[in-house]
């Protein structure tokens, strides 16, 4: 039945002119008839270079505003209208506003996971997997990092001589994995390595034998000569893996790393929405879509 449906797909998509993309925590049946699929800068450059009249994005909302910023002239579509990031709602344009004014002189460093409302008031945008290099080529010594505290923690840690300011925020998902479930994960597991996403609190990082984004994760995994692996981010990670490297041995590093929000969409959803019956059409007044594109735009060349 999922073979038939992902058929149906695959026949639709090309007679529709779509392209899917897909972020890597989607489900294996989504990922399969993927036309690419990455974590969140990967997406941002492959979206740019894309020819087909239609994308579609299986992932959440922040994502395919930022693909409709990159290719505002095609039809950018949502496969599940309600897939949404908690994150990227936690900083309002209003509080931005204030803070900034707060912090003159400072370059304001947005985390994609964020609106394009708030990309409108940013400088630059950086990714888990860009963010070290895109801050450590920033001319200015005064950075303000939002929303993420803990991969702005991070980047401070392997920033040195810039003075970079926080504010409280995060990913709810990775940030409610604690240094106690590091270590009972260890416990069970005492020869695997430990890979984590940055988006994980201090200690959890502080604990890892590699910290990266969701590509370098998988990437790591894949080239280690290393059997046996921890895998701290979203658990679909660690199952995709288990498809990719039989011979290798993947686990959770907590059963709370799972993002409702990305396991919303279905392969019925990708079909729906394929077809003109679901998902939901992105749209953004150009004016606010160029300004918003800016820290985008910033981010590809300095993270290149």
């Amino acid at each position: 039945m999922i073979r038939q449906l992902q058929e149906k797909i695959l026949k639709l998509k090309e007679e529709r002119d779509f392209y899917i993309l897909a972020h890597s925590y989607q489900a294996k049946e989504i990922t399969e008839i993927a036309d690419f699929v990455g974590d969140s800068f990967q997406l941002s450059l492959n979206a740019a270079e894309c020819n087909n009249k239609n994308i579609l994005m299986c992932g959440v909302h922040f994502m395919a505003e930022t693909v409709k910023m990159l290719s505002y002239d095609k039809n950018v579509y949502l496969a599940n209208q309600l897939a949404g990031c908690p994150m990227a709602e936690q900083v309002e344009p209003e509080m931005l506003e204030y803070i900034k004014k707060n912090h003159e002189g400072y370059t304001v460093v947005a985390y994609i996971n964020t609106t394009a409302a708030l990309k409108e008031l940013c400088d630059v945008c950086v990714t888990s997997s860009t963010a070290v290099k895109i801050v450590q080529r920033i001319e200015n010594n005064n950075i303000l990092f939002i929303p993420d505290c803990n991969l702005g923690n991070y980047v401070k840690e392997n920033v040195k001589g810039k003075n970079i300011k926080l504010i409280q925020g995060g990913c709810p998902v990775h940030a409610a994995v604690t240094k106690k479930d590091l270590e009972n994960a260890k416990a069970l597991h005492p020869d695997a390595l430990v890979l984590v996403h940055p988006e994980c609190v201090p200690d959890v990082v502080a604990g890892a034998d590699y910290v990266g984004s969701t590509s370098g994760i998988v990437e790591f995994a894949k080239k280690s000569d290393a059997k046996e692996f921890i895998i701290g981010t979203e658990m679909s990670i660690a199952e995709h893996l288990q498809y990719a490297c039989p011979e290798k041995d993947f686990y959770i590093l907590s059963k709370k790393i799972l993002c409702p929000n990305m396991k919303l969409t279905t392969l019925v959803d990708v079909y729906k929405a394929i077809d003109g019956r679901g998902g939901k059409e992105i749209k953004l007044d150009k004016d606010k879509a160029e300004r918003a594109k800016k820290c985008i735009d910033e981010m590809i060349r300095l993270g290149k």
